[in-house]
């Protein structure tokens, strides 16, 4: 310890010697605040008793510490997981405040007012359960009575004047790709009949969804940044099951069940088949019939149109090779 005090003493007279002799001067950590040179103040954000860390992260990687830009989401990122109910008429954008992008049947929704929602049930943990079981897409479908009065609403935000039957209430993102069920900001009055050149594309995608050819993420960014695109990349018959021909192995099957609406005078008649991506068909003794379509899980609803209510009127569905009967 007497060398070391030796050494500290011998410095401090050697730093009072330059002190004394005008050297050193913004070396000096000693004397009065009279006694210290005159130099700009050192602004407090930058003291190394304030940012300790910052001051040794640069010494420590010689260059100027920079605040990375965080990266930019994906389309389908930024998407909100929905928490509205089916059996709840949900409010619209108001009359007019909506604009299509393009027209007719290759016309994309409105990015402000129909950007697109999600089902929080559905999610690449839970497809095996849920978008790739055939059927279950029906099980999450909202009523007719709901989506009905939506739909009128939803025409008037987009400036659509024409017959209810000119345009489908569409889940912009598809049900069978995970997208909300009853929110305003996934559905929207796509024009033109049914099938179209979405329905397409939808089945397409869900099919390499359950393959594990993409992603569900990547489907659901598919049909949100420009479904269109994809009808121009691939032929129509690469779209859909309906091409392939009915084997014994493959047979026609479907069931019905129906339910009356008081509302709008109609049945919904409820198609599930093992006939994806097909036109149905249901009539009844009397001359009555409707058509739609099944998706791509081979469900349909018909709003079937019997002239009233008709218990005990037995009604028929033709769906692709499939024929069934059931009782109103």
């Amino acid at each position: 310890m007497r060398p070391r005090s030796r050494d500290i003493a011998a410095t401090a007279l050697l730093a009072a010697t330059l002190a004394a002799s005008g050297c050193g001067a913004g070396a000096s950590t000693t004397g009065s605040a009279a006694s210290q040179p005159t130099s700009p103040p050192v602004p407090v954000a930058t003291t190394a008793a304030t940012h300790p860390a910052k001051r040794r992260h640069r010494r420590r990687h010689g260059h100027h510490r920079r605040t990375p830009t965080p990266p930019s989401p994906s389309r389908t990122g930024s998407l909100a997981y929905s928490a509205a109910a089916n059996d709840v008429v949900q409010p619209q954008p108001p009359p007019g405040s909506c604009h299509a992008i393009g027209t007719g049947v290759d016309s994309r929704p409105d990015p402000t007012c129909t950007p697109g929602a999600l089902n929080p049930a559905v999610t690449q943990a839970t497809i095996d359960r849920t978008i790739c079981v055939e059927g279950w897409t029906a099980t999450v479908r909202p009523p007719e009575s709901i989506t009905e009065q939506e739909k009128v609403a939803s025409m008037a935000a987009y400036g659509d004047a024409g017959p209810l039957v000119d345009y489908e209430y569409d889940h912009f993102v598809p049900l069978e790709l995970g997208g909300a069920t009853n929110d305003p900001r996934n559905l929207w009055p796509e024009p033109g009949a049914s099938p179209n050149p979405k329905d397409g594309v939808e089945d397409e995608l869900r099919r390499k969804v359950c393959n594990g050819q993409i992603s569900l993420a990547e489907a659901q960014r598919e049909i949100v940044t420009n479904w269109t695109a994809l009808t121009q990349a691939a032929p129509a018959p690469t779209r859909s099951a309906a091409a392939r021909p009915s084997t014994p192995a493959n047979r026609g099957e479907c069931t019905l069940t129906a339910s009356y609406s008081s509302t709008y005078g109609d049945y919904d008649v409820y198609v599930h088949s093992n006939q994806p991506d097909q036109t149905v068909t249901v009539s009844d003794a009397d001359g009555h019939s409707n058509t739609w379509h099944t998706d791509g899980s081979g469900y349909a609803d018909v709003y079937f149109k019997s002239g009233g209510y008709a218990p005990g009127r037995r009604i028929t569905a033709r769906v692709g090779t499939a024929s069934c009967s059931t009782t109103l």
